[in-house]
């Protein structure tokens, strides 16, 4: 059971919370859906709205999702799923249902978006902003030749935080 809060009462230290709890990137609609683990991203005001930025490499099956859909979620779990999110992190959705394989269980917001009841922690965004990551633009080029050897560099996704649910139990 989940409960509907605000952005601005989530209480979390956001660092621990992508960092550390992980998060699963979700998208698309029941039938034609994908999710994967992440662990960069971040949480704040843009435009004067609430917002959360994911990160997508291209090579990701997630990837066709978050670009044919205009909004993803983000859950996130207790470390009792470590488990599920490493495998949503090493196994494709090409060659897998990871859903139905780890015992996830989806749920459907309002607007037909997919989240997991196992979640203690969910926000539903809508796109507003992407762009590609390009090498030009590191002003520490090191960064770019550690985390991009082969110069897959992600894009990012600008998503307005529309709601917040936590979990009651």
């Amino acid at each position: 059971m989940f409960r509907k809060i605000s952005p601005y009462e989530i209480d979390e230290n956001v660092f621990r919370l992508i960092d550390k709890d992980w998060m699963l990137i979700t998208a698309g609609k029941a039938g034609d859906v994908n999710t994967m683990t992440a662990s960069w991203g971040h949480l704040g005001i843009m435009w004067n709205l609430p917002v959360a930025i994911c990160y997508i490499r291209p090579q990701r099956h997630t990837f066709d999702f978050a670009n044919r859909y205009d909004f993803y979620t983000l859950s996130f779990f207790t470390e009792q799923y470590r488990g599920i999110l490493k495998y949503c992190g090493t196994k494709s959705g090409r060659d897998h249902d990871k859903i139905q394989e780890t015992g996830l269980i989806p749920l459907e917001t309002k607007t037909g978006n997919i989240y997991f009841q196992q979640a203690r922690l969910v926000m539903e965004c809508r796109k507003i902003y992407q762009d590609d990551m390009v090498p030009e633009n590191f002003v520490r080029p090191e960064i770019a030749r550690k985390n991009y050897p082969k110069e897959d560099y992600h894009r990012f996704y600008y998503g307005e935080i529309i709601n917040v649910w936590e979990s009651e139990g």
